[in-house]
């Protein structure tokens, strides 16, 4: 009897087996494709927002199923257990905000040698751990467009300064300096950058920093924060000395943290990556890979549906473009997202 059992069992389980290798085999001649969006970890409201990005993207698409996942701490090794189980699960494409750039890199290579599409967005792993990273921006559009953002609340005159986290910041000072280019526009040319200095990513730190603007600028029409936390700051101190809508107040923000903010009228506009954006765009470059319509070679330009197109860059970088912005009519949507 027992041995009758066991006979069953074996049988049953390699009929499981084919129906599962059918299911597989039937899925791939229907054209689906299997992909994951990995997140840092569970319970994040960017990473959610991305995999609503890859939702929209595989409707547009077709033939996509994306799943969202993640460690439940962010940890390296908590999305190496993930890639595992994903390898063996023979998933086409995985897109990895990585929570670190080279521990991944080997059970990524892994992944690759077993026909997995591997990419990276937002938190990249290193070269030769990933196809492409795609970053949200580049140093250029985020900088120019902070100009921008400050000439649209000034009229494109008066006196404007910037307060940036630390002096040794190197994504910040590329920002800046691509900022000291923009206003080289003849049509700033009512506008002058005054000074610029540092809260350190500090919040006293900025807000003393930016009362300090305040007092030394008695003219100063707007303050530029180029960081989440000196924005805040700024903002706050901006209220407190009773100068809304006297001093405008622009930057790179957290919607969740600057919502009061924008609706008060004290920031009434600033710009930030938008996950939805960055999890559509992973989607069309893994569709992409995976249907074989690119190597993902440098100068490669691949099709992204609303965000038209991306095109590789060096060492696999692939930049998306300039920062969303985020104002009154948009910010409680998002505030609830990030």
């Amino acid at each position: 009897m027992k041995k009758t059992l066991l006979v069953v069992l074996i049988i049953a389980i390699a009929m499981g087996t084919v129906f599962a290798q059918g299911a597989k085999e039937d899925a791939s001649a229907k054209g689906t494709k299997e992909i994951v969006i990995l997140g840092k970890s569970m319970g994040n409201g960017f990473f959610d927002a991305c995999f609503k990005g890859s939702e929209e993207a595989a409707t547009e698409i077709g033939g996509i199923k994306t799943t969202y996942m993640a460690p439940p701490q962010a940890t390296a090794e908590g999305q190496i257990e993930i890639i595992e189980t994903l390898i063996a699960q023979r998933v086409d494409g995985i897109a990895i905000s990585a929570n670190d750039s080279d521990a991944l890199i080997s059970v990524a290579k892994k992944a690759m040698a077993a026909g997995v599409k591997v990419i990276s967005f937002d938190s990249g792993i290193n070269v030769g751990g990933r196809i492409v990273d795609l970053l949200p921006s580049n140093a250029e559009l985020i900088g120019r467009q902070q100009i921008q953002l400050a000439a649209e609340l000034t009229d494109y005159a008066g006196e404007v300064a910037v307060l940036s986290a630390s002096a040794q910041a190197t994504n910040q000072n590329l920002w800046i300096d691509w900022m000291k280019e923009e206003i080289k526009d003849p049509k700033y040319s009512k506008m002058k950058l005054v000074e610029v200095v540092y809260g350190d990513d500090a919040p006293d730190k900025s807000y003393r920093e930016a009362v300090s603007l305040m007092q030394k600028y008695p003219k100063l029409q707007a303050i530029i924060c180029p960081t989440t936390v000196g924005l805040l700051a700024t903002a706050q101190a901006v209220k407190d000395a009773g100068k809304v809508g006297v001093v405008e107040v622009t930057g790179l923000g957290l919607p969740s943290e600057m919502k009061g903010y924008i609706l008060d009228g004290t920031c009434r506009q600033m710009a930030l990556w938008n996950p939805i954006d960055l999890g559509y765009t992973s989607t069309y470059i893994l569709n992409a890979l995976i249907e074989g319509t690119t190597k993902a070679n440098v100068g490669d330009v691949i099709p992204a549906g609303r965000m038209d197109s991306v095109k590789v860059e060096k060492d696999g970088l692939i930049y998306m473009s300039t920062p969303y912005v985020f104002n009154k009519d948009n910010i409680e949507q998002y505030a609830a997202i990030f």
